[in-house]
């Protein structure tokens, strides 16, 4: 293992050449005495290649039905505790048409693995609302190559699609029922079709490791990922992993910042899950390497209905309220919201 005394030097190099070794990771992951030094790295690096805007995705949480059953999700089918509800097409295009009122040049379609939503109707759906010249990204879960082609070809723009591990044995007990090759086919299917890839890890599931961790920051690097969502594990109390202790702020941002650092040209969100955990959670994420706030533009009780774990903030506010509290929260930092749709530029 790296001695202390070079971890310096693995900050200069991660910051200089973007390449570490599996083991150059796993210490800097678990180093606490150069914290302040990596975060600033990172920092850096996200001012050189990314710049100082930052992107809003307009979050709408369309269906919370899903037939999946993994352990450590709230909307997991087998929880009779969720009131369910799924939106309809209409009421969607109409939550998209309000984002773009509020500024948003994007907006993020999530939901529960809903089969009510098929191919013909997810095609409408976004046919209607790239009308309003808005970017697209699509969080809607494992479909063929077919599926993902209709997509792209009625204007999607990117595809979130979250592999929460690349530890296969730990992703199957996880996920019963569910293929880890498979979560990767749907990854290599959507880069190849042109999407913007979307993906990336829950820290602090039972069972992970720090290694594991520095798997999943090759895996994003080899794959190219343009996106990478990371956020803590919190369990939820009506799943399977209520008794687990959870994932750590502190972990999740240093995985940001090695993302940041490793991949410097690539959007990193704050995640909402961070402020769960730390009452200023997406503003450090944001100076440790992020550069992508998702705020829910979804209105109403359905707000409270979507909880994936516990402790999810925002879920008693409007829309124009969160608009307007992430924008001062970002000017406060010396940052500003871009008024662009906030695709990847490539530079390194």
């Amino acid at each position: 293992m790296t001695e202390p005394k070079n971890i310096g030097e693995l900050i200069q190099k991660a910051e200089t050449t973007h390449t570490l070794s599996k083991e150059e990771i796993v210490a800097l992951l678990i180093d606490t005495q150069y914290e302040e030094e990596f975060f600033a790295a990172a920092d850096r690096v996200r001012k050189a290649y990314v710049g100082d805007e930052v992107h809003l995705r307009g979050l709408i949480e369309f269906s919370n039905i899903c037939k999946q059953n993994c352990l450590y999700c709230g909307l997991r089918r087998d929880n009779k505790n969720v009131k369910r509800y799924r939106l309809k097409p209409d009421e969607i295009v109409d939550f998209a048409a309000k984002a773009k009122s509020y500024g948003y040049r994007t907006v993020v379609l999530q939901s529960g693995e809903d089969d009510c939503f098929d191919t013909e109707t997810m095609v409408c759906l976004i046919r209607k609302i790239k009308e309003l010249d808005l970017a697209i990204t699509l969080s809607v879960g494992e479909k063929s190559r077919a599926v993902y082609e209709k997509y792209r070809d009625a204007g999607a723009d990117r595809y979130l699609l979250r592999i929460e591990t690349t530890d296969k044995e730990l992703y199957e007990k996880l996920d019963p029922g569910m293929s880890w090759d498979n979560r990767a086919r749907c990854l290599r299917d959507l880069k190849e079709l042109g999407f913007e890839l979307g993906t990336g890890s829950m820290v602090g599931l039972p069972g992970q490791t720090v290694e594991s961790l520095a798997d999943d920051i090759l895996f994003f690097k080899e794959i190219d990922a343009d996106m990478l969502g990371i956020g803590p594990f919190i369990p939820n109390p009506d799943t399977p992993l209520a008794g687990e202790s959870g994932g750590t702020f502190e972990m999740s941002t240093k995985v940001v910042a090695m993302l940041r650092l490793l991949m410097p040209d690539i959007n990193i969100p704050a995640t909402t899950a961070m402020e769960s955990l730390n009452p200023r959670g997406r503003v450090l994420a944001l100076q440790r390497g992020a550069n992508v706030v998702m705020p829910n533009v979804t209105e109403g009780e359905y707000r409270q209905m979507y909880l994936l774990y516990p402790g999810k903030i925002c879920i008693n506010d409007t829309p124009a309220h969160c608009r307007s509290c992430i924008t001062g929260k970002i000017q406060g930092i010396g940052r500003k919201v871009s008024e662009t749709h906030g695709f990847r530029v490539k530079r390194a």
